[in-house]
């Protein structure tokens, strides 16, 4: 039993270590970005993202509302809530490249740091965002949305 409470000791001995050093979490958070590669999160250009593209098995995923993605997206892309990122990982496979993009880069930014903490490391965001695809004159795609009367004073939307 001695040996028992031998281990406990030591164990509690290093947990109050460990508490009692000085936390660098400010160092840590400095460090973290500089020590990411350049281009390694990020695709910079709209011809990036076109050659992205060419993979068939690329994921574009607008993180805006979709009120913003009804008005114009990205070709093929789909709409996922940046709100709603963490419900929906089963539609964002681990095997396939997955590129985030908003209006301005914000909101992507946040998704695409959202699915790093969980573990994604095939996830890039679209830095010139839809603005960027927007003014370079690239194609965009407008969900059409048909009002349909069932009965009266019911209505319902059809994309």
């Amino acid at each position: 039993m001695a040996a028992t409470l031998t281990e406990a000791e030591s164990i509690s001995q290093s947990r109050m270590q460990t508490l009692s050093e000085p936390l660098n979490l400010e160092l840590g958070v400095d460090r973290f970005p500089s020590s990411i590669p350049a281009g390694y999160y990020t695709i910079a250009s709209v011809e990036g993202l076109k050659s992205q593209l060419e993979n068939p098995q690329t994921l574009l995923v607008d993180v805006r509302e979709p009120s913003e993605y009804r008005s114009g997206h990205i070709p093929n892309a789909i709409n996922i809530l940046l709100r709603t990122l963490t419900h929906s990982l089963d539609n964002i496979t681990r095997d396939r490249s997955v590129v985030l993009y908003c209006s301005s880069g914000y909101r992507s930014g946040m998704g695409l740091m959202t699915l790093h903490l969980l573990g994604y490391e095939n996830v890039q965001g679209f830095l010139p965002s839809f603005t960027g695809w927007k003014a370079a004159g690239e194609a965009i795609s407008v969900a059409a949305i048909r009002q349909l009367e069932e009965a009266p004073g019911q209505m319902v939307y059809q994309f």
